[in-house]
């Protein structure tokens, strides 16, 4: 059978990214321009900078693609590009790089949902197995999935406001360690103790995520503490704080297992490579004989390598789209 090399696409937040994979599997070489430097001066991303950036890099970032992998379009035999969601102007960008090469080259344009993108990351570690449930958790998203069988998406729970990577950002910008802030607050997790009390997040019978009332405990707990004249011990924040996150995260997801009857669990997105949750997940599953996989972590921040696998499975599909294909924002995955 003839291998199928798929050019895929990444530009929805922050990070220019083209990858090459052979069969959904092989990953032949990727590139990954970030902006985190920066954005890092205002905080957080900024739309239009992250835009701008993009249109002054894609076209360098897709040849360097090709030169490391050793190849030409004509190599190629579609291309995968992230149309939603994400930020419209960044979405943009790499979808009219996308479709100027269909275009050009007369290559198949394949349409790829960004958290699709993410689950399938884990393809490139070991093949996937179904039934599975897949825990989506990153800046933008904390979603449960549910996959009875390949490229079958049934969204069984997810963010009702801050997503999980937004709430870790926005809690170290309280406390004053920087952006972002997840791998900050992590690591900081490691180095305290579960000292202050925090609210249990949306500990309900649902599938759901909230976050925002966790988030403003926070920042009311550090401003009464501040007003009294005490100093915050950061470190024990962080763990109490991740504690808390970490447990209804774990506990929703445990129990989505249970209810869809299948021992097989795979964790996606940039929070995935939060080292806390890996360690509580680990320890969970293997209680209840739950194979349990985790990306490498750099596969769990954005990437286009994961958009490429997840392209050739809509390959083999048919699922193809044509120049007419416009970016959207938000879009449920499915």
């Amino acid at each position: 059978m003839k291998d199928v090399y798929i050019l895929g696409i990444e530009s929805s937040c922050d990070e220019t990214s083209a990858s090459i994979v052979r069969n959904g599997t092989d990953e032949i070489a990727t590139v990954i321009l970030s902006q985190i430097d920066i954005h890092t001066n205002f905080g957080g991303v900024v739309p239009e900078i992250a835009s701008r950036h993009h249109v002054k890099n894609i076209t360098m970032v897709i040849e360097e693609c090709l030169n490391k992998a050793n190849m030409k379009m004509t190599d190629i035999d579609a291309i995968a590009v992230t149309y939603g969601p994400g930020l419209i102007g960044s979405l943009l960008v790499g979808l009219e790089a996308a479709k100027t090469l269909s275009f050009i080259y007369n290559k198949p344009l394949i349409p790829v949902h960004h958290i699709a993108g993410h689950i399938y990351a884990n393809n490139l570690v070991k093949t996937m197995e179904y039934p599975l449930i897949a825990l989506v958790v990153s800046g933008g998203h904390t979603d449960l999935v549910y996959m009875e069988d390949e490229y079958q998406f049934r969204h069984i729970g997810g963010t009702l406001d801050d997503a999980v990577g937004e709430c870790y950002d926005k809690v170290a910008r309280v406390i004053g360690v920087g952006y972002p802030g997840g791998p900050v607050i992590d690591k900081m997790a490691t180095e305290g103790k579960h000292s202050y009390q925090l609210p249990m997040p949306l500990d309900d019978d649902s599938y759901n995520f909230s976050f925002s009332g966790l988030k403003s405990a926070v920042i009311n707990l550090v401003h009464n503490e501040e007003q009294r004249g005490n100093i915050i011990n950061k470190e024990d924040l962080a763990t109490s704080f991740q504690d808390v996150v970490v447990d209804i995260i774990t506990k929703k997801t445990i129990r989505a297992l249970k209810e869809f009857k299948t021992s097989r669990l795979i964790l996606a997105g940039g929070v995935a490579a939060n080292q806390g949750l890996r360690a509580k997940l680990s320890t969970v599953c293997a209680e209840n004989n739950i194979d349990c996989s985790f990306p490498p972590i750099k596969y769990c921040t954005d990437n286009a390598a994961m958009i490429a696998t997840a392209g050739y499975f809509l390959y083999k599909q048919g699922k193809f789209s044509g120049l007419e294909l416009n970016a959207k924002s938000s879009v449920e995955l499915k």
